[in-house]
């Protein structure tokens, strides 16, 4: 398996503001590259709180790339997967709707009564006691056949993918917004490290959207 997390963030490494709300960082170069990422995963994977902040459908957008991922033999759109300890995905919310398969990654302690009306819309993985263990996750994921992934936020779900050491590459368009605020939502959000602190090698840097995209290899 293969993990590349892709964000978008101002100049000042945040992903909104402090309201949480959906803030446009890049613009139409960038959404094209994000396309193309998408197209190139089997799974693009995101936590509960981007499903509520923002209801994505993450889906392919561009219908020439769709139709060649048929071509390939694969589904019109990648796996989504949401990663949703509390199984709280509105059973409304576009990212369980019928355009791909969806996975849901739930931990023991979600709602019974939740995770049933769920799995008429999703298939459950049921990983962890009080929240979802990555590592057992992401294993079972593999064994459906998803190794290409790409994780598109928070910065919660980001920050853990990196401390289990389940982070294989780091892409980031940096934007020329500073958005400020201490309870403003970073790109790695939770408890932060201390020490063995995850260290990134350089790729690649390509300006675009008046801002630019860096691109590394994550090393533990």
């Amino acid at each position: 398996m293969h993990v590349v997390v892709n964000a978008a963030m101002s100049a000042d490494g945040k992903l909104s503001s402090r309201r949480r709300e959906q803030v446009t960082i890049s613009g139409d170069e960038d959404f094209e590259r994000v396309d193309r990422l998408r197209a190139e995963s089997d799974a693009v994977v995101v936590g509960i709180g981007t499903v509520l902040a923002d209801d994505p459908r993450l889906t392919v957008k561009d219908s020439g790339r769709r139709e060649q991922r048929l071509e390939n033999g694969q589904t019109a759109n990648p796996a989504r997967v949401v990663v949703d300890s509390k199984a709280r995905t509105p059973p409304d919310a576009r990212v369980v709707d019928d355009e791909a398969e969806t996975y849901l990654c739930v931990s023991e302690n979600a709602p019974v009564e939740r995770r049933m009306d769920l799995s008429n819309q999703a298939t459950l993985v049921t990983a962890g006691d009080d929240r979802v263990d990555l590592l057992r996750a992401f294993a079972t994921l593999q064994q459906h056949g998803l190794e290409q992934i790409m994780v598109e936020g928070g910065g919660e779900l980001i920050f853990s993918l990196l401390d289990d050491g389940l982070v294989d590459e780091l892409t980031v368009f940096v934007g020329p917004q500073l958005i400020g605020g201490r309870d403003a939502p970073t790109l790695t959000d939770g408890d932060g490290f201390v020490e063995n602190y995850p260290e990134l090698s350089l790729e690649g840097l390509e300006e675009l959207d008046d801002g630019v995209v860096l691109s590394w290899a994550v090393q533990y």
